[in-house]
């Protein structure tokens, strides 16, 4: 799969399911919360491709598996910041988001 689609992928899967978690704990408005979402994936996206894109084919699973948990860091942290959330549900959120999605790209492509 190239860039466009798999960004395109991310944030079709990822942006319902931070919406959907993050507003039905918080304040924070469905729109405020889908433009937080997407910030926090062109934010995390492009590193995590180009870091992929490094790997060699033998350490690829052990690679995915680190920089899949530090992308539900990082998003986490950014999203708790942008929607001014305290606690853990922004990591939550970014588990369960990043979860749909790696699931999503994995039953795409095989």
């Amino acid at each position: 799969m190239s860039y466009p689609p798999a960004l395109g992928l991310t944030v079709a899967t990822e942006v319902p399911v931070y919406v959907a978690a993050l507003t039905s704990v918080s304040r924070t408005p469905p729109g405020r919360t889908a433009c937080a979402a997407v910030m926090v994936n062109c934010a995390t996206h492009p590193p995590l491709w180009w870091f992929l894109r490094q790997v060699p084919g033998g350490a690829y699973w052990a690679a995915f598996a680190a920089a899949e948990s530090a992308v539900v860091l990082a998003e986490g942290l950014l999203a708790s910041r942008v929607l001014r959330l305290r606690g853990p549900v922004p990591y939550a959120a970014s588990a369960a988001a990043n979860a749909v999605s790696v699931l999503a790209g994995l039953l795409l492509l095989g």
